[in-house]
């Protein structure tokens, strides 16, 4: 049968055995070891054994022409150095070696000196590389010019000069392009190897990262519940109530209601910059300290200036946080308070259709110090509707991008205005989520209601 198939298919037939089997060795912990460069003594004559029965199988399986086999012989040593190493590649090189010169004729020592020539040779591309990947490229023209040397060797040692010459003449391009299509297929495979353990590595890290995330992500929403009231007092003659709806990347909003003796009442709502862990951290400060100014300071000017200073002084992250503070006072039916660049909270008088708006009366805390913030006051009768919230609520979009918006949220406070404010936030809350229609919350949504009654 050989007889009648060309050389090279032969060559060919062989190589598919080979790639077979070195595609099974290159799923291994052994060979893996030796990509890593960290190849133990057993593992490394493991891969001596398994590439030098490669070199034999390919000295066996040959084609004999003048006396001299057509063979793969040099892959497993050329493979077996330049992926693994000299001392794998010349291990291999001297089995197979040993067992051409073995078999004898004109060009066994030319031919075992080769096959050894092709380890050392390979090993040396390995070092070369310094631990970065052999491209496609190198090992083919390594396996070209190998073969080249092989064919020069024999021409240089194997007498008569005139049979080794035949013998080149016929042999040399059908073994040149067979081990070249053989460290070709290897190379590709082991190309597609290091791709797979770097993208195996890649979605490793990036599951981690996600993992890490969410439990950030769920240590801020803990932070962040854990400092928002479970309760807030009801001022006598008020309807009062508040919540905040955590969105996926948690911020920073809260709110408090802090009671300061003599019927007076503390209202607080406040927005952090940033998301995660940061901002929940950022509000934690942030409300500890407004709570310790607020009780210091009757004064709402002084509270919010204090509280900025103190803000100022301990962040250096460029956080900041808008905040408004009012003092409800229970007797006089006052709302004394100031905006520190806060959405200005929405009042709608009893009987009234167009608000009113409690404008900022200073800059965002912790965005500059030395800062001073004005005080307004207004009076809230019964009927009249406060309603305080974060930019979440006005800035919720669907799915064509389009905010909320703080018109929508007046004709919203309109049509259930004569409602408790429990029945406010609730159809609020509806109305936002009817207008997301199922798209990711992407911010936190506060909201307090104000009620006179």
């Amino acid at each position: 049968m050989s007889a009648e198939i060309p050389e090279l298919l032969v060559l060919l037939q062989m190589i598919c055995v080979i790639i077979v089997a070195a595609y099974f060795i290159t799923r291994t912990e052994i060979f893996t070891e030796a990509l890593e460069r960290r190849l133990s003594f057993r593992s490394g004559a493991y891969l001596i054994l398994f590439f030098g029965i490669l070199s034999i199988y390919g000295t066996l399986s040959g084609v004999e022409v003048l006396g001299a086999p057509i063979n793969v012989r040099d892959l497993g040593p050329m493979v077996a150095g330049i992926f693994c190493g000299p001392v794998v590649g010349i291990g291999a090189g001297l089995i197979g070696g040993a067992f051409r010169m073995g078999l004898g004729g004109f060009s066994a020592v030319s031919c075992s000196l080769s096959t050894v020539l092709a380890g050392a040779l390979g090993g040396a591309i390995y070092y070369a590389h310094r631990g970065r990947p052999v491209t496609v490229g190198t090992a083919v023209g390594f396996a070209v010019g190998m073969e080249v040397l092989h064919m020069g060797i024999v021409l240089l040692i194997s007498r008569p000069f005139e049979a080794a010459l035949d013998l080149v003449s016929q042999v040399s391009l059908p073994m040149i392009l067979a081990n070249a299509i053989g460290m070709f297929i290897f190379a590709k495979l082991n190309t597609n190897l290091l791709t797979e353990r770097r993208t195996k590595a890649e979605r490793d890290a990036y599951h981690e990262e996600l993992q890490r995330k969410k439990a950030e992500l769920q240590i801020a929403a803990d932070i962040q519940q854990t400092f928002l009231p479970k309760s807030i007092p009801t001022p006598k003659g008020f309807d009062l109530l508040a919540v905040s709806c955590p969105a996926r990347e948690v911020g920073g909003d809260f709110y408090d209601a802090i009671p300061l003796g003599q019927g007076k009442t503390g209202l607080v709502i406040a927005d952090v910059s940033g998301k995660s862990v940061s901002a929940a951290l950022y509000m934690a400060l942030s409300r500890t300290i407004i709570r310790a100014t607020a009780t210091w300071h009757p004064d709402v000017s002084l509270a919010l200036a204090d509280a900025n200073t103190i803000i100022e002084e301990q962040s250096d992250s460029g956080m900041f946080v808008t905040l408004f503070y009012g003092v409800l006072d229970e007797k006089t039916r006052t709302l004394t308070y100031a905006n520190a660049g806060h959405n200005p909270p929405l009042l709608l008088r009893a009987g009234a259709t167009d608000f009113g708006r409690l404008m900022p009366t200073g800059v965002a805390l912790g965005a500059a110090g030395d800062q001073e913030y004005g005080a307004e006051q207004v009076t809230l009768l019964p009927g009249d509707l406060l309603v305080l919230y974060t930019d979440g609520v006005t800035e919720a979009i669907n799915g064509s991008n389009e905010e909320f918006s703080e018109a929508r949220l007046m004709e919203t406070i309109r049509s259930v205005r004569e409602h408790s404010s429990r029945e406010i936030i609730r159809e609020i809350r509806d109305v936002i989520d009817g207008h997301a229609g199922g798209e990711p919350q992407f911010d936190d949504i506060t909201l307090m209601v104000l009620k006179g009654v």
